[in-house]
């Protein structure tokens, strides 16, 4: 066995086959392409190099003596179950094939195979194991240092919620949760109780949206026997339920003026009143309240208190939409697919252009319809690799011009009526890609290395999106 010494390490490949040659040859081509590789002539070498744990991808020929190569996917798969596999097989056979990915392979390649087909496989390969271990990686290190790993995400929208989330669950205060359908403000409720002193104690949510307007007192206030018909015994609210912990009082803009009035008392007083009894209970509860409306718009209109929503806005937390943060998208989806996997008998993979089609979308239901697609996918695929044909998109929702502080449209566009909705996001993305591409093209020319590690995509990535956008490339670039 043989280690490299690539000094720029793009990931750590094991190639295997019994024929000198053919192993030497393939390692010599995949380091030329700046990776780490190492080299076994037979399967129990190759799981010696596996059992050290220093690979992300095993290149294993599939017909193999003593060991064949199926067989060292499998035992391979049993040392390191996050191993990304491409088989080698000079026969071309569908069986194989089907065997090799039924077994958890990633991908195939039939010999004799084209430079340019290799290293397509192997960069998508290695894409995903890079993928998967970010998902990983941020979940453990999430869970270790927050106890949490419901709030998955890397993007800048998200550091920044996670910081001010951290900070305030150390006080009392009071918080209001802002942000569309979808987005997880109960995710974001629970990590406050869950990272605060009162972690300990009850997490009591409720929807002020399901439940009416009659019994919303008495749920959270509670009630005395023979207070109203059906009060057959005393009943203790919410409120005093979650005392000493957190209530999560979701979609408080629901709630009439009337209902709003009692919980401003509440907040100021720190006491209950049951309805039908006249002696004040003293509650310890920490307040979050969320909504998915505008709620200064709501209190200009004068639908809701302007004196409550100051109690409750003692700090604000914005949940963003997902259209805002498409690059966590990928970390994601391999999170609902990875808990869809644990409830399947037959797992599922997400394929590299599966994710990129959906980084296309805008998501108008945020995450939740982001699950959804995830779920309704891992159910209904034919192949174990996900697809973009296994994701049906809806169309595309239009982005409105920004509102004016009156929250209408500026004047213009009212008068121009439907027609003048904007581009699609995808739209806006895509214009923006050419024009980096194009700009990155008239900088370095010929040179498409330069030009993808400028944008910072692979060679494989940037002539694909070119190929998308119809951009050619430079006359004398070297075609791929």
């Amino acid at each position: 066995m043989t280690d490299a010494t690539t000094p720029i390490p793009r990931g750590r490949i094991l190639v295997v086959d019994d024929q000198c040659n053919m192993r030497a040859t393939t390692a010599l081509l995949l380091r030329g392409e700046g990776y780490t590789v190492s080299e076994a002539a037979t399967g129990e070498e190759a799981l010696g190099v596996l059992a050290q744990g220093q690979v992300d991808l095993l290149l294993t020929d599939l017909k193999m003596e003593p060991m064949d190569g199926l067989t060292l996917l499998k035992r391979g798969l049993e040392v390191s179950p996050r191993l990304q596999a491409i088989m080698m097989t000079a026969f071309g056979s569908i069986e194989s094939a089907v065997e090799a990915m039924r077994l958890g392979a990633y991908d195939y390649v039939t010999k004799p195979f084209k430079e340019g087909e290799l290293r397509y496989r192997v960069e998508r390969a290695l894409e995903r194991a890079k993928l998967q271990s970010a998902v990983d990686n941020f979940a453990t290190e999430f869970n270790q240092r927050h106890g949490l790993s419901a709030l998955v995400g890397r993007s800048q929208a998200m550091r920044e919620l996670t910081t001010r989330l951290l900070r305030v669950a150390q006080s009392d205060a009071t918080v209001l949760i802002q942000g569309e359908s979808g987005t997880g403000k109960e995710l974001v409720a629970r990590a406050l109780h869950t990272h605060s002193r009162r972690s300990g104690q009850p997490f009591v949510p409720v929807n002020c949206a399901a439940i009416s307007e009659t019994l919303l007192e008495s749920e959270l206030f509670g009630h005395a026997k023979g207070a109203f018909t059906g009060a057959v015994k005393t009943r203790r609210g919410l409120f005093e339920e979650a005392s000493g912990g957190t209530l999560f009082i979701d979609e408080v803009t629901e709630t009439s003026p009337t209902f709003q009035s009692k919980l401003l008392r509440t907040l100021q007083d720190g006491e209950v009143r049951r309805v039908g009894e006249s002696t004040a209970l003293r509650v310890d509860v920490r307040i979050a309240a969320a909504t998915n409306r505008d709620i200064e718009l709501e209190v200009r209109e004068k639908r809701f208190r302007q004196d409550l929503y100051y109690r409750l806005n003692v700090v604000m937390l914005r949940v963003p939409p997902l259209r805002e943060r498409l690059e966590d998208v990928p970390a994601l989806a391999e999170h609902f697919l990875q808990r869809s996997n644990n409830r399947s008998p037959r797992p599922r993979r997400l394929s590299a252009s599966a994710v990129e089609h959906l980084m296309t979308y805008n998501f108008p239901g945020n995450v939740r319809e982001l699950e959804n697609l995830v779920e309704q996918a891992a159910a209904l695929a034919e192949a174990d690799e996900l697809l973009p044909e296994d994701f049906p998109l809806r169309p595309q929702a239009r982005v409105l011009p920004a509102a004016t502080s009156t929250g209408l449209p500026p004047t213009d566009a009212r008068a121009s009526g439907p027609e003048a909705t904007g581009p699609t996001l995808a739209e806006v993305v895509e214009e923006a890609e050419r024009r980096a591409i194009v700009q990155a093209l008239d900088r370095h020319g010929v040179d498409l290395a330069r030009v993808a590690d400028e944008l910072g995509v692979s060679s494989t990535t940037l002539w694909r999106k070119m190929k998308r956008l119809n951009l050619r490339p430079p006359t004398g670039a070297p075609r791929e």
